[in-house]
């Protein structure tokens, strides 16, 4: 007869890292505290040659790789030898490199800081393959200061930010000239102020033209910004000060403008873009030809898409574009399956007469060919299926992911681009799962990346567009030989419909020697906004692996709102709704799943992070029939604590409407917690804000709620800084949900 067992926290501490390697157990310790399960991952690869060949960072030999894709030969393209500095024995440790326009000198960056999210400050080197040289550039400035350096077109110079101020250097002449002066931490130019990097992916925020005689760049005014302060407590006797310049919800932006500065007066032309700048966002800037810049501005609720081209030449400022929404307009088209912050520009065809444009007006996410002087569009991905992301274009062909019959998974198609013929799916079928393509400038050749729920990362470099293999990049050969060692559990992608016809993709993982007779619990890993897809056919976390193995079943579900491949309709309904529709998806859909016959309806879990922390509160007080334990991550308990470009563009603004801020945070529902809750956050969380947590938790004692809580001094929104961060995080989350929502055993 079963039992369920309650297990001590010393019996399950010892459960978690009780097994040998040989039984085929993942444990807390094997993931968190070992080198055992490491992915390989491809170096920094840039294309040369326009494609035909490729360069990369070869960490071991410390020298750069020639990959010539005709030949198959690889040839070393800088030896180690010459990356020793003057005066120095070991040769530098490359970070990432880019190549100037003709390919004779190498920019290498190093010895980085972290700014917000990534490492965009350090040092940077040229290597003139002319002169066989290595130079440090800006090496009167101080150690690791620089930001963002890259070749002007014609290759006399680059630029660079220091200390929010832009500078160029000539490499004949070693001079340094700054181009602004008025740099301060209010004053931010050639770079972004936090929100701006956060949600619209903006870091490097200068461009230089093609001859190289003018470079467009924005300055954000953050003078008005008001400071949030974050509390270290542990670094010092006495607790510092951080502050995070940081515009919460109904918060006006930062004013930001974009001017055109010349090389060699060093003046900066300010251009007179209409509407208030404290109201209105500049996300996009590029140049189209050497006089001409494309600006792309969004109004303050970011639905309504502006393009204007400026002529340097004449100060004339032109609306070429125009796009309106009810909801809001997406510049960067959010897809679960990418990764990265690219701030792309707006590809053009025939030498700039044409752009495309991807735009959801037609219900779907689809790519349209617009005439700059005529504004006259024409469609080119026709059908029902939304454009996942939009890849480079040749001559003829647009390469795109789409997958117009799985919203799970993401395929490589092209469509032509002149006679406008149906599109063509390239990808084989044998990649099913989540496909990736890094395209060659020519178009012949690609980097494919692939991954599913039984197969970690591969990497292979292909052509196009026939998609044959021609080298293998990637394998990850150690990788699988330690994942073939363990006991898998089986993934399986089913559907529910709730609401009568709304279909609802569900990821289960099952619990190892699965049987159906048996009752099992149930662990709901939950995202739910517009920022995350959970639901794909992809590699998953070895800790879900672990659970399953457990006994768990892991189950992770899309509801409406999220960036699902189902259309406009789908992805925009949670518009003001955000902790309402998507919460009441999740729970609809998840009392479909409880009526399965292989689950316990009284062992119940939930949890998430970030908004997946905030949609598990809101399960967890909403629906505490439903959801007796929730396990939640650095949540938005109080969606007017959050910044304002993120949650206004999805929730409007509070002076409209505070009521759907009020009603769809956790906060609102605490009073209603019935289960068990561990409440976990980051004090030194710059994105979703401590103080969150902090609120939730006076919200809890004010009705006399029992829960528990876990700051992690000092960490940030991934919780990962600090020796044995990650193993003391997932031992916590492990032994919760052990102890409140047991598993059974004979």
């Amino acid at each position: 007869m079963n039992k369920i067992f309650q297990l001590t926290i010393v019996g399950i501490l010892i459960c978690l890292n009780c097994k040998s390697q040989d039984d085929g157990l993942l444990t807390i310790d094997r993931i968190y505290n070992s080198s055992e399960f490491q992915e390989d991952r491809l170096p920094p690869l840039k294309w040369i040659e326009n494609g035909n060949a490729y360069v990369i960072f070869n960490r071991e030999k410390s020298s750069f790789i020639k990959y010539d894709i005709a030949t198959r030969n690889e040839t070393v393209y800088l030896s180690n030898e010459n990356l020793i500095p003057d005066g120095k024995e070991e040769p530098l440790n490359v970070e990432s490199f880019y190549l100037s326009n003709d390919e004779s000198k190498l920019l290498i960056f190093n010895n980085s800081k972290r700014v917000w999210r990534s490492n965009t400050k350090g040092d940077y080197w040229v290597y003139d393959f002319e002169t066989k040289k290595l130079s440090q550039l800006g090496n009167q400035f101080d150690e690791a200061s620089l930001m963002f350096a890259k070749f002007s077109n014609n290759n006399k110079q680059v630029a660079y930010v220091q200390n929010f101020n832009i500078y160029i250097e000539n490499f004949k002449t070693q001079q340094v000239k700054q181009l602004t002066t008025d740099g301060t931490i209010n004053i931010i130019n050639g770079t972004f102020d936090w929100v701006y990097e956060e949600e619209f992916g903006c870091r490097d925020g200068f461009r230089w033209n093609n001859k190289g005689t003018h470079i467009a760049y924005w300055q954000v005014n953050a003078t008005d910004i008001k400071d949030f302060y974050m509390i270290n407590n542990t670094d010092d006797v006495y607790a510092q000060i951080v502050p995070v310049q940081y515009p919460k919800v109904g918060e006006l932006p930062a004013a930001v403008k974009v001017g055109v500065v010349d090389i060699k007066t060093a003046e900066t032309k300010w251009i007179d873009i209409p509407g208030d700048p404290m109201n209105n966002y500049l996300p996009r800037l590029q140049w189209l030809n050497n006089k001409e810049v494309l600006i792309q501005q969004l109004n303050r609720k970011q639905n309504k898409l502006i393009y204007y081209v400026y002529n340097i030449k004449t100060s004339k400022l032109k609306n070429v574009y125009t796009e309106t929404e009810e909801t809001w307009v997406d510049i960067r088209h959010p897809d679960a399956a990418s990764t990265g912050w690219n701030m792309d520009d707006v590809p053009t065809l025939d030498n700039g007469k044409y752009f495309l444009k991807l735009t959801e007006n037609d219900g779907w996410r689809h790519t349209y060919r617009f005439n700059f002087t005529t504004g006259e569009k024409q469609l080119i991905t026709a059908g029902e299926y939304d454009v996942a992301e939009q890849y480079i274009n040749t001559k003829d062909l647009l390469y795109f992911n789409a997958s117009p019959k799985n919203s799970t998974q993401r395929y490589l198609y092209s469509v032509n681009l002149k006679n406008n013929t149906d599109s063509t799916k390239i990808t084989p079928q044998k990649f099913a799962g989540i496909n990736k393509y890094n395209i060659a400038p020519n178009g012949k050749y690609a980097v494919h990346s692939h991954t599913n729920v039984t197969s970690p990362q591969t990497q292979r470099l292909i052509s196009l567009p026939d998609h044959k293999t021609i080298e293998v990049l990637l394998d990850n050969k150690k990788y699988l030989a330690e994942i073939d060692s363990l006991k898998m559990p089986e993934t399986e992608f089913k559907k529910v419909i709730i609401y009568d016809s709304l279909s609802i993709d569900v990821k289960l993982i099952k619990p190892l020697n699965f049987d159906k007779t048996k009752k099992y619990p149930v662990l709901f890993y939950v995202y739910g906004e517009p920022a995350g897809q959970v639901a794909l056919d992809r590699w998953d976390k070895l800790w879900q692996i672990m659970l399953a193995q457990k006994g768990y079943l892991v189950i992770a579900m899309d509801n409406r709102g999220t960036p699902c491949l189902k259309g406009s309709k789908w992805r925009k309904s949670i518009y003001r709704n955000i902790g309402k529709i998507n919460a009441e998806d999740q729970a609809m859909a998840a009392k479909q799943v409880l009526k399965w016959s292989f689950i316990d309806a009284e062992r119940v879990a939930v949890h998430g992070w970030s908004g997946g922390g905030s949609m598990t509160l809101n399960l967890l007080f909403q629906y505490p029939e439903i959801y007796k334990t929730g396990i939640s991550v650095a949540p938005v308990a109080n969606q007017l604590l959050y910044d304002n470009i993120y949650q206004e563009r999805y929730m409007g603004l509070p002076a409209e409407n505070k009521e759907d801020f009020v009603e769809g945070s956790p906060l609102y529902y605490a009073k209603n917690l019935q289960g068990n809750l561990l409440l976990i956050h980051g004090t030194g969380d710059d994105n979703v804000h401590y103080q969150n947590s902090e609120q939730l938790v006076n919200e809890l004692i004010k009705h006399n709620k029992q829960f528990q809580v876990m700051p992690y001094p000092n960490r940030s929104h991934g919780i990962w800084e600090g020796k044995n961060t990650r193993r003391h995080l997932y031992t916590l989350i492990t032994n919760y949900l052990l102890q409140h929502c047991p598993v059974e055993i004979n």
